[in-house]
């Protein structure tokens, strides 16, 4: 495995639902992976043992202004307990309009997503929005 390479999980934090996805430097790119109940750390155990990120990403709920909302702390907690219970390096990134886009992706497929399959979809766009504007050099 190139040195370089580098495994991202990714989550779109909700109060119910937390969506989560896998990507890695070397593409740039996320995959939905699946969508697991909020606070469902045995879950969330499973899946880091199973691909073994070196950075997690955490999707900041901000309103359209760049400014805190109801939920942005819910999730900058969520993103600490990441790094303080797994030891992981997190990173929050600014997740306005992932939603959204997830949905818009999902009309154009020919087949209803589900509100979890939207969630890991956006958590696959948070992923990659990281990615995309991190220098891997």
């Amino acid at each position: 495995m190139p040195e370089n390479l580098t495994t991202v999980v990714g989550f779109d934090f909700g109060s119910h639902w937390i969506g989560v996805a896998v990507g890695q430097t070397l593409t740039r790119q996320a995959t939905p992976l699946t969508t697991l109940k909020a606070n469902d750390w045995k879950s969330i155990k499973r899946l880091l043992d199973e691909w073994q990120p070196q950075k997690l990403v955490v999707g900041l709920p901000l309103s359209m202004t760049g400014e805190d909302q109801e939920m942005t702390a819910s999730a900058k907690r969520f993103g600490r307990q990441l790094e303080g219970r797994f030891g992981i390096s997190t990173v929050m990134v600014d997740e306005r309009l992932t939603t959204r886009e997830a949905y818009q992706i999902a009309m154009t497929q020919q087949r209803k997503k589900s509100k979890q399959e939207i969630d890991s979809m956006s958590a696959a766009l948070i992923t990659e929005a990281w990615l995309q504007s991190h220098d891997t050099d």
